[in-house]
């Protein structure tokens, strides 16, 4: 006979695999009296699984629905699936999905079988979407992205090779912290060992999987209780050779509809104007990111972006003057 925690297991695998089960078939499935039955129902009830009974003759149980999530049985093509699928919806373009998928995969491939990883793995290998990647050189393995995230949720270091923007790798020690995700892209914010400093990363730059989990570090601070803008800021100006600031004459919520937060920063002055923060190494690619956005603004900072406009503009006027009229 099977021990009590062995048993419930078993009882609940076979109340998700039917809809309805008898309390007879139940208890010659798994070599038990009715009594035990019961019992057992009661302690899974006690666990938080919604095990529903209908009385008489032709009655028995039903695992519902409840008020919260308790732990599933999965068998192995079940899991197989699972993570197939959080890995697809992890680089996936569903807003709203994919750190959910990240978080979900990290907690799933922590105690997959290593029989049914690799078969994880082959299956992605395999496997090609008809679309293509979406990000090209920028796509992310979502197997780098469940270590990252199992990384930030154990406090345990990560050794990796990082592709700087000019080309270079470096072999960075990180402790990480969060990871946050844009339409395109997907970022690190952690702590840089060796630099003594928070630093905010591109996963995709980042070069082959992580080895084994690193040493336990004791969580800092982050420089920002708002990471997800600590992260924009970081990302969208700091990294430049010129910063800009930009009074645009547009509510925030106009403007924001017209503007990547890994392109820039929104700031709201009033009910009709907001400030856009934001960077490049080019002035001129700034003036024609600021005015492609379809508003009226005002140069704050740097002041020789108003030359480059003036001058721009000016390119601008004698094209449209020289250009034929269309028929």
């Amino acid at each position: 006979m099977l021990e009590t925690s062995a048993r419930l297991l078993r009882l609940l695998s076979l109340l998700q695999s039917r809809r309805d089960w008898t309390g007879a078939e139940l208890a010659e499935r798994l070599d038990v009296g009715l009594r035990t039955i019961r019992r057992d129902i009661d302690r899974l009830r006690d666990l938080g699984y919604p095990v529903d009974a209908t009385p008489g003759v032709a009655g028995g149980y039903r695992l519902g629905a409840g008020a919260a999530l308790p732990p599933l049985l999965l068998d192995d093509e079940e899991a197989v699936a699972t993570a197939i699928s959080l890995r697809a919806a992890a680089t996936g373009p569903v807003a709203g999905l994919a750190e959910p998928a990240v978080r979900a995969l990290a907690k799933l491939e922590q105690v997959l079988p290593s029989r049914l990883r690799h078969r994880v793995t082959a299956l992605q290998a395999a496997t090609v979407p008809l679309t293509g990647p979406a990000g090209g050189d920028e796509a992310v393995d979502p197997g780098l992205l469940a270590a990252m995230a199992a990384a930030c949720r154990d406090h345990r270091r990560l050794r990796l090779r990082y592709r700087g923007r000019d080309g270079s790798t470096t072999l960075r020690t990180l402790e990480p912290h969060r990871l946050v995700h844009t339409p395109r892209r997907w970022y690190l914010l952690a702590w840089d060992v060796d630099r003594e400093d928070w630093r905010t990363f591109r996963v995709d730059r980042f070069d082959g999987p992580p080895g084994p989990p690193g040493a336990r570090f004791t969580a800092r601070t982050p420089p920002d209780e708002d990471v997800a803008g600590y992260v924009s800021r970081s990302i969208s100006s700091a990294p430049y050779r010129y910063r800009a600031r930009v009074l645009m004459h547009g509510p925030i919520e106009e403007v924001g509809r017209h503007a990547s937060p890994t392109a820039g920063r929104l700031e709201a002055v009033d009910a009709d104007t907001c400030i856009l923060h934001t960077g490049s190494d080019s002035l001129e690619e700034l003036a024609i990111y600021i005015s492609a956005k379809g508003f009226d603004f005002e140069v704050l900072d740097p002041p020789e972006l108003t030359g480059v406009l003036r001058a721009m503009s000016d390119r601008l006027r004698r094209a449209a003057n020289a250009s034929r009229p269309s028929p």
